[in-house]
């Protein structure tokens, strides 16, 4: 563990932490430091001090880089718009079918990243290339191809959540600040070099799979061949359940059991040179070739990070191997993840980076230690149990981090490894990739698919199994403190020198995050406050109230029409489990539109609900199948779905005063969803919060015709995400909040927020706080002073 090249490589690494968490990860820092005092010369921790400190430099510079790329692509395309122009192919064609076809459909298309070097939008003209990521290209694109587009473009929507992992490194690693999807596209020239050629006969394998493998296999070939993660969403979820998803990733082990498997036989074949053979040491020659064969395999499976890092330390082992030396896993490893970290300065925040040195830095320390104590007995029961330490000791390493990225692990994931591990990893895989080189013979190649094929559906019984079976532990995400604690902890059991020290440091991690957990909860409540966060769920309202008592109101849930993005999984169940919270009191759904209801419709099935307060206009007009099927789940679970005539007034929950104000005493039939919003005036001590829906203009005019003393609050979450329409300047000077929450998306193409609204805020010198310049916000009192968490101050 005392390796000076590998803690070289993990101090650098580790700087983007130390960016991006720099209490915890400076603590961690110096008490790993203190630890190795013993084991290092001085001006090795001195070296090891500075390097993780430029780490952290070059990691913030990274994000403040992608921060500024963003905000120029936000000011230079505004909403979405259609651009056209010239562009370069940079990234090998992704397909992304969903489910299957129906017979006589056509297939989707690919996804694609293009820089732009010339052209315009509906601003204006380009000031200098734009990289954007494209829906809906032509498959057989290869990288380096120039083509002529047409395209609706919008700035990239981060999702900028605190308590969220912060999604900037990914613009800062792929300089892609855009998306959007092609309307028309001419290829001017076709790329050359070597990615052309990979990304071509890559298309061509696609081609192969598709005419030649079972329809349901189909999907499971690409995603291990090609790293086309395209699985039917019942797949999808059952291999996510069963922790079998990395059977079909093109991860580091199949890399190297390709490469491995290709060098060996290479070796084989070069024995049988016998002038060659009775020379050199064709071990050395094979372990050359290696090299290259390596990061080739890597590109032509889609080149993910974890792929391209396992090339990377095989390269190592491999060059080592042809120097005529005996390679050291640590050294390689260490290698590696040094060459990683000097090429990305974000490597450390790069998920399946991350898995991947957690994995090997398992097997490198507990392999043995685990089989030491598990694999006994019979050899046949030693066969069995050494492929399960081997398993254990690289989960062990990979738990705390596929924590951050799942809120699920399923205790049968070993057992289902077991079973599904040596069919995905010693049959499909070789099979599928043999498969690749047959179309030359095409009845061994419908032989191969359907062996391939055979093999990829029993590894796919097995996760829906597992699946079924359930043994599904659900657990909070670990925060960057408790992360910071399990380095300190394999750290300092690293450097025991006794199993007793060993047993001692272990322990004193577990208490570490257990305390660590209890402080997680207690910052996640806001006892003795009301809070209010505002959510960023892009365009749409999705607001969580903590109040006093530590009950919690869960207002809408944002949501999209037409889009994959599901808010509810992606920022609201996240944000709830980060802060510790199972349960919901109330939820309240302002009023029955796709942007309000979306995010609810996959939130509240996950979590405990109290009560949902709803206008009941949607069931009564019909809001849609999806609204229809989350009222039936509810009423399922026999949760309470109020309505207004039983909500209308004041009610004490959770320590504060919540006053319904309308739709009183019911919605009216003849107006908009927006103007039957409901309107609630949280109030604690002297403070109060007034949240409209989307109330409009009518909407405000009956608020302060009945009652407009109501209506004063010091925080206003403006209606319809600041409209024209609504937060008239009568109604701004009943209410006379000193705080306007506006809840907007950069990829709006409304205009919100309305300039007109904007300039009314500022001319009575209203603080504007909006989710799409930075993310979310929160706003908390104590019943007398006020406290803004503002998105500019991150």
């Amino acid at each position: 563990m005392t390796d000076k090249l590998l803690l070289t490589a993990l101090a650098l690494a580790a700087g983007s932490a130390l960016a991006r968490a720099p209490l915890p990860a400076a603590l961690a820092a110096v008490i790993s430091l203190f630890l190795l005092r013993r084991h290092l010369e001085r001006w090795a921790l001195v070296g090891l001090a500075l390097v993780l400190a430029l780490g952290a430099l070059r990691a913030r510079a990274a994000i403040d880089e992608a921060a500024a790329l963003h905000a120029r692509v936000t000011e230079a395309l505004g909403p979405p718009g259609r651009c056209e122009g010239e562009a370069i192919v940079l990234r090998s064609p992704v397909v992304q079918r969903g489910e299957p076809a129906a017979p006589g459909e056509e297939r989707g298309e690919a996804r694609i990243e293009v820089e732009l070097v010339q052209g315009g939008c509906e601003r204006g003209p380009l000031e200098g290339p734009l990289r954007a990521r494209l829906h809906g290209a032509p498959e057989d694109l290869a990288r380096g191809d120039h083509v002529r587009l047409v395209a609706d473009l919008a700035p990239v929507h981060l999702f900028l959540n605190e308590s969220l992992p912060d999604p900037r490194p990914s613009i800062a690693r792929s300089g892609v600040a855009a998306s959007g999807g092609i309307v028309d596209l001419e290829r001017i020239s076709r790329g050359q070099g070597i990615p052309a050629w990979i990304d071509r006969a890559r298309a061509h394998v696609r081609r192969r799979i598709e005419a030649t493998f079972h329809p349901e296999a189909e999907p499971l070939a690409r995603a291990l061949v090609l790293g086309e993660t395209d699985l039917h969403e019942a797949d999808n979820e059952a291999f996510r359940r069963s922790g079998l998803s990395h059977l079909l990733a093109v991860s580091g082990t199949h890399l190297v059991l390709a490469v491995a498997g290709l060098a060996a036989a290479a070796r084989a074949l070069l024995l049988r040179v016998t002038p060659l053979s009775a020379r050199l040491d064709v071990g050395r020659i094979s372990a050359a070739l290696a090299i290259p064969t390596s990061w080739l395999y890597a590109d032509f499976a889609g080149g993910s990070g974890s792929a391209l890092r396992a090339a990377g330390m095989l390269s190592v082992v491999m060059l080592v191997r042809a120097l005529g030396r005996r390679p050291s896993g640590v050294r390689a490893f260490g290698g590696s993840l040094l060459l990683a970290a000097i090429l990305d300065p974000l490597v450390g925040s790069d998920p399946s980076f991350v898995l991947s040195a957690a994995a090997t830095a398992g097997l490198l320390g507990l392999d043995r230690p685990i089989a030491h104590h598990l694999v006994r007995g019979p050899a046949l029961v030693r066969a069995v149990l050494r492929p399960i330490a081997t398993t254990l000791a690289a989960m062990v390493g990979c738990t705390p981090f596929l924590a951050m990225m799942t809120p699920s692990l399923s205790l049968l994931g070993i057992l289902a490894n077991l079973v599904a591990a040596p069919i995905g990893e010693l049959a499909a895989l070789p099979v599928c990739l043999l498969h690749a080189t047959l179309a030359w013979a095409p009845p061994v190649e419908r032989g191969a698919a359907l062996l391939g094929s055979g093999a990829l559906i029993a590894v796919r019984a097995v996760a829906r199994v597992t699946s079924d079976l359930g043994g599904i532990v659900t657990f909070p995400p670990p925060t960057p403190s408790q992360l910071a604690a399990v380095a300190l902890t394999a750290l300092a059991a690293a450097l025991a020198k006794d199993a007793l020290r060993r047993g001692a440091a272990l322990a004193l991690g577990f208490a570490a995050l257990l305390v660590l957990e209890q402080g997680a909860a207690h910052a996640g409540n806001a006892q003795g406050r009301l809070r209010v966060r505002t959510l960023d769920v892009g365009q749409g309202d999705s607001i969580l109230v903590d109040l006093p008592d530590g009950k919690t109101m869960l207002i809408d849930g944002g949501g999209f029409m037409g889009s994959p993005v599901d808010t509810g999984t992606r920022v609201v169940l996240p944000v709830l489990r980060a802060l510790r919270k199972e349960r919901v009191d109330v939820v309240v759904l302002s009023h029955p539109h796709p942007d309000h209801f979306g995010g609810l419709v996959s939130t509240l099935p996950a979590i405990e609900v109290g009560e949902l307060w709803d206008t009941g206009q949607g069931e009564d007009h019909g809001a849609g199948p999806t609204y229809a099927s989350m009222l039936a789940n509810l009423r399922h679970r026999k949760i309470p779905i109020r309505r207004p005539d039983t909500l209308c007034g004041k009610h004490v929950i959770g320590g504060a005063t919540i006053e319904v104000l309308a739709p009183c005493p019911g919605f009216v039939p003849d107006e908009s969803a927006n103007d039957n919003s409901f309107v609630l005036r949280i109030t604690y001590g002297r403070r109060s919060a007034l949240l409209v829906g989307d109330a409009e203009a009518a909407a405000e005019r009956s608020l302060i015709e009945k009652n407009p003393a109501a209506l004063r609050a010091d925080l206003l979450k403006l209606g319809h995400h600041g409209s024209r329409t609504s937060t008239t300047a009568p109604f701004l000077d009943a209410v006379r909040p000193s705080v306007a929450l506006v809840c907007s998306g950069v990829r709006n193409r409304y205009g919100h927020p309305d300039p007109g609204v904007l300039a009314s805020l500022r001319a009575r010198a209203i603080t504007i706080a909006r989710t799409d310049r930075g993310g979310d916000i929160v706003w908390e009192t104590d019943g007398e002073a006020v406290h803004l968490t503002r998105p500019s101050a991150r």
